[in-house]
């Protein structure tokens, strides 16, 4: 199964990575359930780095970590959990930043692994990831589209 989302931003592909290469300050603006995040291995958006977040789904709290498997700047990013247990459930994550003549297209997908007694027994879970995932792209359209890229106090 797929959880997708896809989200039209009035900015360019360059604005979109950028906000995500600057995501230890950008990762709490960017939803509200969303708690901490930073860099534990590497130099930020690189094959091979290591970040570390926390957010709130369905009223729990997640913690994970994920290795970046693929960058492609301004229009890819893949990673996955460093978990085995939860990477077997859910391997890939990645968002695809696709530009278009005035805009982008920003689309998040999270691959999991689950068959229809699973989705069924955990409907309300996908239920909350998806609706999550539907405020983070709306919530980046907004900050994007008529906010100030870096929050105050920090230097462009």
């Amino acid at each position: 199964m797929i959880l997708e989302e896809t989200t039209d931003i009035e900015a360019s592909s360059e604005e979109v990575y950028r906000f995500f290469e600057e995501m230890e300050d950008n990762y709490e603006r960017w939803h509200p359930d969303h708690i901490t995040f930073r860099w534990t291995e590497g130099e930020g958006l690189e094959q091979g780095a290591e970040a570390y977040f926390e957010e709130r789904i369905a009223g729990k709290v997640q913690k994970k970590t994920v290795t970046f498997v693929e960058v492609a700047p301004d229009r890819y990013m893949e990673f996955k959990p460093t978990s085995l247990l939860v990477g077997l459930l859910m391997p890939q994550i990645s968002f695809t930043i696709d530009p278009r003549s005035d805009n982008c297209e920003f689309t998040q997908r999270i691959k999991v692994r689950t068959g229809p007694i699973g989705a069924r027994l955990n409907k309300r879970e996908f239920d909350a990831v998806r609706t999550h995932m539907h405020e983070e792209g709306e919530n980046l359209k907004r900050i994007l589209e008529s906010e100030n890229r870096v929050p105050p106090g920090k230097n462009p």
